[in-house]
């Protein structure tokens, strides 16, 4: 069982930056892998970035390659979302997740545990 609690959402102008934190309960969080999704209102929730268990492979969406870096610190228990050039269209609520896979890190269904979510929100 993983508790995910993530942080570090909040309002910020077009172009700027934020990091995301998503902090996991358990002694397992290193066989886990961890992934980021977004879900604007009206919207479905979308796949942002991905980690593999020891960090050394990333998956990303095209629409944040280049600006989003996921980066994860298995001694704390903890994965990061570095958000950089924000858009008005990066405005979402941003969950962190976790599985027990790395088959298809981009697909929601993959995951088994989900935090509760961080609002983000950028203005124009």
């Amino acid at each position: 069982q993983v508790q995910l609690v993530e942080s570090g959402g909040g309002l910020v102008q077009a172009g700027g930056s934020l990091r995301l934190s998503c902090a996991a309960s358990g002694r397992t969080f290193s066989s886990y892998s961890m992934g980021w999704f977004r879900q604007a209102p009206g919207k479905e929730r979308e796949f942002v970035a991905a980690i593999s268990w020891g960090g050394g492979s990333t998956v990303y969406a095209d629409s944040v390659k280049g600006r989003f870096t996921i980066s994860r610190d298995n001694a704390k228990n903890t994965v990061y979302l570095q958000m950089n050039s924000l858009k008005p269209e990066d405005t979402a609520v941003y969950y962190c997740a976790a599985s027990t896979r790395w088959v298809r890190p981009g697909r929601a269904t993959e995951y088994n545990y989900w935090g509760q979510g961080t609002q983000v929100t950028v203005s124009s």
